[in-house]
């Protein structure tokens, strides 16, 4: 999804704590105009994850007949876009080529570095009927020696995403190692990327990285007594043998990996220096990025 303001930084609801937990961040919900969104990062008080510097959970937004999705063409520069669903279905086009649906289960990886454009919308079959669109998009930092790499997109379907167990705890590993299990999905730096569902009374261990979080997409865990409420995100210290315990049923993504140093965020950009975001921006409003073949008739402006 594209950001729609030029500060990518969110005012939201933060509790410091002691312990296992740095800093607990409770989102404040987003009207996006069709639907909602929870943007947890980037934050004031907290701008990263390990590489992860931008995290939306969109949704769940139901749609009438007619309406849904319609992203129209935006730039990205020195960042990689992580989308997985919960529910429901986006078509991608970027200016490489590509066209891909991505359905629950599926990871979209989209390796902007040196610029790309992509659009998100929806295929027609789709929005003809009613629907639900829930899910996850995510922004990795590229570590400086790749920033500026060629552009690259890449497609996992659900069948190659492993599913394991933690104890009696069914996890799927869709980013790096954890539990035994290696994702497949491209990696540039140590990363993290875990989901797992949890019944009340499980519990679950926090795998180790440099930097690691917790987001509740549903129910209520705790950790070290800490609540966790729905729709917040836990940052936890480099302590290790935290354990989490679901106190109702729950859906959570662990994310982490590598600190990758400060990193400037605007509107759809990220990148280490801030005059290569301000090249980004004139190059965008110049019409220097290259256009989605498909979808070449609309873009997204660059915010006042």
């Amino acid at each position: 999804m594209s950001n729609q303001a030029i500060q990518a930084e969110q005012e939201c609801r933060f509790q410091h704590s002691c312990g296992a937990i740095e800093l607990l961040i409770e989102p404040i919900e987003k009207d996006l105009g069709d639907f909602s969104a929870r943007r947890v990062l980037p934050s004031v008080e907290r701008k990263m994850v390990g590489p992860w510097i931008f995290f939306d959970h969109m949704g769940p937004a139901d749609f009438s007949p007619g309406r849904g999705i319609d992203v129209r063409p935006h730039p990205h520069v020195n960042l990689a876009t992580v989308t997985y669903l919960f529910e429901g279905e986006i078509l991608h086009r970027d200016s490489l080529g590509s066209l891909q649906c991505i359905r629950p289960g599926d990871i979209n990886l989209m390796v902007a570095g040196h610029g790309i454009v992509h659009s998100e919308r929806e295929r027609p079959e789709v929005r003809r009927v009613a629907h639900r669109l829930h899910g996850l998009q995510l922004w990795l930092a590229l570590p400086e020696k790749d920033e500026e790499i060629d552009p690259a997109f890449y497609h996992y379907p659900s069948k190659d995403i492993p599913d394991t167990l933690a104890g009696d705890v069914p996890v799927r590993v869709m980013m790096g190692t954890a539990y035994g299990a290696v994702s497949p999905v491209k990696t540039f730096a140590e990363t993290l990327y875990v989901e797992a569902h949890l019944q009340p009374g499980q519990t679950l261990s926090v795998p180790d990285a440099e930097e690691r979080a917790v987001y509740v997409a549903k129910g209520e865990v705790m950790a070290r007594g800490t609540v966790i409420p729905e729709y917040s995100m836990a940052v936890f210290g480099q302590e290790s043998g935290i354990i989490l315990e679901a106190v109702r049923e729950s859906r959570i993504a662990i994310i982490g990996g590598e600190a990758l140093g400060e990193r400037f965020v605007e509107w759809n950009f990220v990148s280490s220096h801030q005059e290569r975001i301000e090249q980004a921006k004139r190059d965008w409003q110049s019409g220097a990025f290259p256009k989605v073949p498909g979808d070449d008739s609309e873009y997204i402006p660059l915010p006042e």
